[in-house]
Order: structure tokens, then C-alpha cells, then sequence
């Protein structure tokens, strides 16, 4: 499997596009940055846990 180059990226999105509609995407990614965020706040808290020396409370 090679790389993705220009014409490829564009077909994607041209894709995406089609199958979401332009009003959605920008729902969609609002979404996906939540996620993001709090992926590496939970992260984030398990490294303060660790360091710190505590294990959770389960």
C-alpha cells in the first residue's frame, strides 16, 4: 500500500462530502475534537496518577 498523495486526499473528501452533506461536517468534526480532547485529558490524568504513586480506587 503506497502513500496518499493530492488526488487521492481530494477523491476522499469529495467522498466524505457526498455521503455527510456540508452541514454536517462541521457536527462531525466538533465531535471528533471532543474525542480527541478528552482521549488526552484521561491520558494526561493517568500520568499525574502514576507519578504521583496511587493506584485508582476500583
Amino acid at each position: 500500500m503506497g502513500k496518499l498523495g493530492p488526488t487521492e486526499i481530494l477523491l476522499i473528501l469529495a467522498i466524505v462530502l457526498l455521503l455527510f452533506g456540508g452541514k454536517k461536517i462541521p457536527e462531525l468534526m466538533k465531535g471528533l475534537g471532543k474525542g480527541v480532547k478528552n482521549f488526552k485529558d484521561g491520558m494526561k490524568d493517568d500520568d499525574e496518577e502514576s507519578k504521583s504513586g496511587s493506584a485508582p480506587a476500583k
